[in-house]
């Protein structure tokens, strides 16, 4: 009697399995069938990771880079026209909270996020967030003399980096609103004068401003400026550049998430994108061949000093903090 109740459930195990083996199999066979998947994103150099997945998937990655300042004026506009073409968003984690809120974003539970932490995961958003938008001081090795490094972030306000320094625009750049405003607790244990003196300090260095991060590194390598606030993801990906970054902590930024447009055109495919991003696997291109600090677990850009690094998430600010600190911020680097 045991045998035979035995045979039975080995043989509905089996049923169950092969069930499941086609499910899947037709999941993958309706995502190739798609062919496509529009990728809306702010992050860079990600070819690697896009060409990994259509070698195993067939799903190409149409990529579409869209800057933090532009992003939810460029997806608004098309999303109110009914025109939206995106079918995966990637943005820094304010930007993609703003599409959340606005039903732009479609919730989903994916299977590839089990062992991530939990705070990362907001299924019922549609927001699953992958990375950490990690800012520092990074430097041209070949002109910054070792014993001139930063040591603390306070030390980017002292006169010999004068005319030296890039950053991203203060008054209209989020990340680099909420990184400066983030400072204030992290590296100034919450003295407003002290950080406020900071302020002024590297405002009177008068720093070159760019519209985002991305154009950061270039005039660095080049030996136009000697140092800036930017990402240390770019001493890989701007390599050969003589670039390296001060071993100053925390390393702070804005959480990078990823999630799935509400109305995608391609949703089966969209799907399996997401899934695909958030493996080790995926997360490890990102990593090695992109820079990035991302939260699959183990997984370090392979920079010297990240793996040991304090990287931390910083706090979300609001859309009119951010409008009200970068205007504070304009009336503070108008000063030289």
């Amino acid at each position: 009697m045991k045998k035979r109740v035995m045979f039975r459930f080995l043989v509905m195990a089996s049923i169950c399995i092969c069930a499941l083996n086609i499910t899947l199999a037709a999941f993958a066979a309706e995502a190739a069938h798609e062919g496509s998947v529009a990728f809306y994103a702010n992050i860079t150099a990600i070819e690697p990771l896009l060409e990994d997945l259509e070698s195993k998937s067939g799903i190409k990655g149409e990529y579409t880079r869209i800057s933090t300042t532009q992003f939810l004026a460029t997806v608004f506009t098309e999303f109110e026209a009914g025109r939206l073409l995106a079918d995966v968003i990637q943005a820094p984690i304010p930007v993609m909270d703003q599409l959340a809120r606005n039903g732009v974003l479609a919730p989903y539970v994916s299977p590839s996020a089990a062992d991530y932490p939990e705070w990362a995961k907001r299924e019922s958003e549609g927001i699953y967030m992958f990375g950490i938008e990690y800012v520092s001081l990074i430097y041209n090795k070949e002109l910054v003399n070792p014993e001139d490094v930063p040591v603390r972030y306070q030390d980017l306000a002292d006169p010999k980096w004068r005319d030296k320094i890039v950053m991203a625009d203060p008054s209209i750049h989020p990340t680099t609103i909420s990184w400066l405003v983030a400072l204030k607790e992290h590296a100034f244990g919450n003295d407003e004068g002290e950080w406020r003196e900071f302020l002024r300090g590297l405002a009177a260095n008068n720093p070159m401003f760019v519209a985002s991060f991305g154009p950061t590194p270039a005039p660095i390598a080049s030996g136009e400026k000697h140092i800036g606030i930017s990402m240390p993801k770019y001493i890989i990906t701007n390599a050969p550049a003589p670039l390296d970054w001060a071993r100053i902590e925390p390393v702070m930024g804005s959480p990078r998430a990823i999630g799935i447009s509400a109305k995608a055109p391609h949703p089966v495919a969209a799907r399996q994108f997401v899934d695909y991003w958030l493996t080790a696997e995926a997360g490890r291109i990102l990593a090695d061949q992109v820079g990035e600090y991302v939260l699959a677990p183990g997984v370090f850009p392979p920079i010297d000093g990240m793996d040991k690094a304090n990287v931390m998430p910083i706090e979300e600010l609001a859309d009119e903090e951010i409008v009200r600190w970068g205007a504070e911020f304009k009336n503070i680097f108008s000063v030289n």
